[in-house]
């Protein structure tokens, strides 16, 4: 029998813990631990600076997990991030053995992944989809529990290769990361001039067996069938809307809301879904499944103003 108080307990731990290196964004760190907890990726967008790195590598720490971190560039090749065969004579004959690449980490930053060419977001994608990688004819699987964590960034147009519509579909999340309060860039300034990110030590919390069965957890959450309902027409509703949106959401965003909506149940200590974990999770789970109409764009209206209307009907 799990006990729900401890449960709530020790995310609050969780995320105290996160607190002495993330100081604010409490959205974006809870986010980022609803999508781990739904076996989803998530993909991150935000200016430069707002330590999308440092969030990430804490949440690895916390959770005891294995963190690689990848660069998004040009020339970034797929065999970068899957591995490559290298030869090995190390047993006095030569043979050919796989060397994994970064992909083979339980949580890996893709950072600037719109940098990247089509053919390593395939290479990525097959990794989030698939849970393994292809390279020339032998497939190896990941560890799990596996989370990617993508960042693009918003300013930047040239020299980089924009994921589609599909692609981008394929995360859980679409998170917003935006800059801090002034208390809360205060705090920064005085913490990380007087002390290196290094020194900060965090307490591991969970590990790999613990989050696995977090997630076979989450299934198991009950959805009361009016709220549920609620979450499929609020999906549907993004396909009728026609004056404020072009194309809407396909029924991966009804499975991603209702799994969205139960984690966070999970991580309050409740054993139901309410109308707020639905309406909490509709905007990272709608914002990047949504393509705005001219009529939204000309009355300069954000996919969250759209979402947000949506809510109020």
């Amino acid at each position: 029998m799990v006990n729900m108080e401890e449960l709530q307990r020790k995310f609050k731990l969780a995320i105290s813990e996160i607190d002495k290196v993330i100081i604010g964004q409490q959205d974006v760190v809870e986010q980022a631990i609803i999508a781990l907890l739904c076996n989803g990726h998530a993909f991150v967008e935000g200016y430069p600076g707002l330590a999308k790195t440092t969030l990430v590598k804490t949440l690895a720490n916390i959770m005891d997990l294995s963190f690689s971190r990848i660069q998004g560039t040009p020339d970034l090749l797929p065999s970068d991030i899957t591995g490559t065969y290298v030869i090995d004579d190390s047993k006095g004959k030569r043979e050919f053995k796989f060397q994994p690449g970064p992909i083979f980490a339980n949580v890996v930053l893709v950072d600037e992944v719109n940098r990247a060419t089509a053919k390593t977001h395939s290479a990525i994608l097959e990794a989030m989809q698939e849970k393994q990688v292809t390279t020339g004819s032998s497939t190896y699987k990941l560890e799990e529990p596996f989370f990617v964590l993508a960042t693009g960034n918003p300013i930047e147009q040239e020299g980089i290769f924009k994921m589609s519509e599909a692609q981008v579909d394929r995360f859980l999340f679409k998170i917003n990361i935006t800059y801090p309060k002034l208390d809360e860039e205060l705090k920064i300034v005085d913490r990380f001039t007087e002390m290196n990110f290094e020194d900060i030590k965090v307490r591991k919390l969970f590990n790999a067996n613990e989050i696995i069965n977090l997630q076979k957890l989450v299934k198991q959450v009950p959805v009361a069938n009016d709220i549920k309902k609620y979450a499929v027409e609020l999906v549907t509703s993004t396909r009728n809307k026609k004056d404020l949106i072009e194309y809407g959401a396909s029924p991966r965003a009804s499975i991603a809301l209702i799994m969205a909506s139960k984690a966070r149940a999970l991580m309050q200590g409740r054993k139901y879904v309410s109308k707020d974990d639905i309406q909490a999770m509709a905007y990272p789970i709608l914002r990047h499944r949504i393509i705005l109409s001219f009529e939204a764009e000309r009355q300069n209206m954000s996919e969250d103003d759209v979402i947000k209307s949506l809510l109020k009907k």
